[in-house]
Order: structure tokens, then C-alpha cells, then sequence
């Protein structure tokens, strides 16, 4: 896997202060996505063990309150492969920061079900997470407005209590932290 850039204080896209991830390789490719330089797989540099490192210790401070994955297509199956191991690390090393993915899939149709991104990993990475933010990116739904998307049909979705529910819980900006 290869990165395009890393964010080590980063406000946008999460509750808090974050770390953010921004991982290579997208096929969604979104109508005027805002980062499309990051399609092409081998965009930016290797994602290695020095690269891990630099990131756990990017979240150590105190005022982090946790770690984003972007992309790029953080759901591309060898974005999952090398990104599960790394998520899982984060979580034993941090349980209490968390963990918020941006996909341009769609949970229930994509992730959850047969599409080429889903894959042997998904569902141990989904379990890694805290909040989705899926759905592509759709300029005819932009919204300036919204908080941590971008178009009008992305969800925040709250990821343990989704998996457990068996449904779609919506992440509610107004009673998270």
C-alpha cells in the first residue's frame, strides 16, 4: 500500500484533533473529488514499518483525540490488507481514542455484501472502526454545510453499534463527542 500524505493535527475530517491517513488508490474515481491525485495506487510513498511507527507516535499525545483513514479508497482490498493489522495495533495501543474511516462504498450494498471491494479482511476492519463515513462523493448533492462529508447522501455511521444492531446506526453529531 502507498500513502499520499499524513496530517498529524488534523481538525476536518473527525471529532477533536486528529492523525489523518490519506491512502493511495481509488476506483470510485468521484466527479471533482477533492483529492483525486490519490487514485493512482502508487501515489505518494510505500506504507512501511517506519511509516506505522511515525503514526503511533503522531496519536501518543494526549490532545489526539484519535486516528482517520481517508484516501484515496482505504476499501480497496489491498488497502484493507495492509490497513487491518495497522488498525489493529492502533487499538491496542490507544483503546480509548478512536478509530473513523472515510469510504466512497456504501456500507449495506458494498462492504457488507459481494462488490469488488469487499474482501477475506472487511469485516475484521469494519469491526476496527468507530465511524463510517461512507458513500461516494456526488457533486449534484454537495452541501458546504454538512459536517465531515461532502455530499448530501454520505452517512456517518456508527460502526459497534451497527455491527451489533445488524443495522445502520447513524453517528448523531449532536450528542458525540
Amino acid at each position: 500500500m502507498y500513502y499520499g500524505e499524513i496530517k498529524k493535527t488534523d481538525i476536518a475530517n473527525g471529532i477533536g484533533v486528529r492523525v489523518s491517513l490519506f491512502v493511495s488508490g481509488c476506483t470510485h474515481c468521484c466527479k471533482n473529488c477533492f483529492n483525486a491525485e490519490t487514485w493512482c495506487f502508487t501515489y505518494g510513498r510505500p506504507f512501511t514499518a517506519d511509516t506505522e511507527r511515525e503514526l503511533l507516535e503522531a496519536l501518543a499525545p494526549s490532545y489526539i483525540n484519535g486516528l482517520t483513514v481517508l484516501g484515496g479508497e482505504p476499501f480497496e482490498p489491498d488497502n484493507q490488507r495492509a490497513l487491518l493489522p495497522f488498525l489493529q495495533k492502533v487499538r491496542r495501543r490507544y483503546p480509548k481514542k478512536t478509530i473513523w474511516c472515510f469510504t466512497g462504498s456504501v456500507l449495506e450494498n458494498e462492504l457488507l455484501s459481494e462488490s469488488p471491494w469487499r474482501c477475506e479482511v472487511t469485516d475484521g476492519l469494519l469491526s476496527q472502526l468507530d465511524v463510517l463515513v461512507d458513500g461516494p462523493f456526488i457533486e449534484e448533492k454537495k452541501d458546504i454545510s454538512l459536517r465531515f462529508r461532502g455530499s448530501s447522501n454520505q452517512r456517518l455511521i456508527r460502526m459497534p453499534e451497527t455491527l451489533r444492531a445488524g443495522r445502520v446506526v447513524l453517528w448523531d453529531e449532536e450528542t458525540e463527542e
